[in-house]
């Protein structure tokens, strides 16, 4: 499944991704994030199942099943490009918006912010055409959440 889903992803002919890809990018995502500073927290790991399960109205056997796979994806994908180009098409702005939002709820829940995950972030949120103002907008929100 997951040579699959990139065979989609990297392929000439615009594919849209099926709405199980695009849970399997946004996962990937967020998998990406924690996995950014070098150190994949348990409370992390917690924070990306709790969003699937929310996201997707998922069962917690369903997030963690999917949340595995995308441990996988998100390993053997080179660069954020891959999860990020066909999300934009298809996803609404505010979505969008969201994901930045989920994003930084799994990079700040241990805690700590690393340079790396900052960087990621930006870049993220360039990829999907989320403002600056928008993605600090997110970020505060979550800090005041957490």
């Amino acid at each position: 499944m997951i040579a699959d889903f990139f065979k989609r992803l990297t392929a000439a002919e615009d594919q849209p991704l099926t709405e199980t890809d695009a849970r399997l990018a946004l996962a990937a995502l967020l998998v990406r994030a924690a996995r950014t500073d070098g150190h994949y927290a348990p409370s992390e790991i917690e924070r990306i199942d709790r969003i699937l399960t929310t996201r997707y109205a998922l069962s917690p056997e369903a997030a963690k099943a999917l949340r595995k796979e995308a441990e996988e994806a998100e390993a053997a994908a080179p660069d954020t490009v891959r999860f990020t180009r066909d999300i934009k098409e298809a996803v609404p702005y505010e979505e969008r918006t969201a994901v930045i939002e989920a994003l930084w709820q799994v990079v700040l829940i241990d805690g700590e912010r690393a340079d790396q995950e900052n960087a990621l972030l930006r870049v993220t949120a360039s990829l999907l055409g989320v403002s600056d103002i928008d993605s600090n907008a997110a970020r505060k929100r979550v800090e005041a959440s957490l």
